[in-house]
């Protein structure tokens, strides 16, 4: 098997150093954990020689604290994860065995209860699928195009094996699985034009990898259970609420106005493969043109 980079973007976090020993303990081949400390650094740091710790002069946000760690990899393939996560044993190698070049991969995710470090009990488990809500002008906070968890899609496929490596639009982000290659050489990394520095992070590399010609696949074969941090735990990264809407309302114009030059395929493609869609309506063509390629205007993005 080849070797796995595990990325971890971190902003002051309480439950990295035991999500880092998760990973140690839990992964079958050769592994190399390369952290971005973007503040304080934690309590206790592991010395252990697959660890790189990367800590900047000053807080550089998500995406390019994403940029910063694969810039450092040496993997053949990528895991980019929260550090907040718990993992299956033999992650690292089970991600391999059903994978592609221009593949996206994310393992199916329950709940996590940090305090056991366990599956939480309560929580939601086999999180497998999330579509994209429809970009509208309408919503009271921001208008964007964000990845929605889908259950219906998720129970209706719960327990049939053909569906064990399948087809999902769009996923949560806080776990992905690529080769090195499709994030350096076709993604080029994590852009922070429009975007800002951690808003819609799924969206930009979900969006190039489905109209660039790859696919985004839940492996229900492996697992990881993720934190939903909340007011309990409060937020890793910082950003503005106006910088977050801006890039939400951003990638809406972007992706729903077909804007990307390399891609092989329209919106129009996407919509059509999933339809129907949660959220689309009928006529969401002609919605999209009266309203997201004015505001492109507007904002000076053409």
């Amino acid at each position: 098997m080849a070797k796995v980079s595990i990325l971890i973007p971190s902003r002051n976090e309480i439950f990295l150093t035991k999500t880092i020993e998760d990973v140690l303990s839990n992964a079958w081949g050769e592994i190399e954990v390369i952290v971005n400390i973007d503040e304080a650094w934690p309590e206790k740091i592991i010395d252990d020689h697959r660890v790189i710790y990367l800590h900047p002069d000053s807080p550089m946000g998500m995406r390019a604290g994403i940029n910063s760690c694969v810039s450092k990899s040496t993997g053949e393939y990528l895991l980019k994860i929260d550090a907040h996560c718990m993992f299956d044993y033999g992650f690292d190698e089970l991600l391999q065995n059903d994978m592609q070049d221009n593949w996206i991969v994310i393992p199916r995710r329950h709940s996590l209860d940090p305090l056991t470090w366990s599956i939480a009990q309560n929580g939601k488990s086999g999180r497998d699928y999330h579509y994209l809500c429809f970009p509208d002008p309408n919503k009271d906070h921001d208008w964007g195009i964000h990845g929605v968890e889908w259950p219906e899609r998720s129970r209706q496929r719960a327990n049939d094996p053909k569906y064990d490596i399948d087809d999902t639009p769009s996923f949560q982000g806080s776990c992905w699985f690529m080769k090195r290659t499709w994030f350096t050489d076709f993604l080029k990394g994590m852009n922070e034009h429009g975007y800002g520095t951690f808003s819609q992070e799924p969206q930009e590399i979900g969006m190039k990898t489905w109209l660039g010609g790859g696919e985004i696949k839940v492996n229900k074969k492996t697992w990881y259970a993720h934190l939903h941090k909340g007011k309990q735990f409060g937020r890793m990264y910082r950003a503005s609420q106006r910088e977050i809407v801006e890039g939400h309302n951003y990638s809406a114009w972007y992706w729903s106005t077909n804007q990307w030059k390399d891609r092989v395929h329209d919106l129009k493609w996407f919509v059509e493969k999933f339809s129907p869609l949660p959220t689309w309506p009928i006529d969401w063509e002609k919605q999209i043109n009266n309203f997201w390629p004015k505001y492109g205007k507007d904002h000076n993005y053409v």
